[in-house]
């Protein structure tokens, strides 16, 4: 099992620079976890894409649905006191450390593209190159 922050789940539904290493993420590791958080967070990624008119409101809740299936059971409520320390010592967004904390609990690696939480996080995040290469 891996946690993946809400770009990776992107990356995987939409077209992306990173959308074939994604596919190959998810080849070699195929159990992703996510805070609940991700639900918003993607609600606003489609929505960005239905306004800009890159895909339609239908394909947007089929590609909803299918991330919804993909994370099914392995989503996970955060401790707000952590997610709070976790920001405040790193200068990360709580949005983000929700992801931190969530992997740090499950103490499995975060799969992410974010430098800043690749830069501050060198025990937890990783990146989707490293891990297909070293996991």
């Amino acid at each position: 099992m891996i946690v993946v922050d809400t770009n990776v789940i992107s990356y995987f539904y939409l077209s992306s620079d990173y959308s074939e290493l994604t596919e190959q993420l998810f080849i070699k590791t195929s159990s992703w976890s996510a805070p609940m958080l991700w639900r918003s967070e993607f609600r606003n990624v489609l929505s960005f894409y239905i306004r800009k008119k890159i895909i339609t409101l239908q394909a947007a809740i089929q590609i909803f649905e299918t991330a919804e299936s993909l994370l099914q059971n392995n989503e996970y409520e955060i401790n707000s006191v952590k997610v709070l320390k976790l920001s405040q010592e790193s200068g990360c967004s709580a949005y983000d450390c929700e992801f931190i904390n969530l992997a740090q609990d499950l103490n499995v690696p975060l799969v992410t593209m974010d430098k800043k939480l690749l830069n501050n996080f060198k025990n937890t995040a990783v990146s989707i190159q490293k891990y297909i290469e070293n996991y």
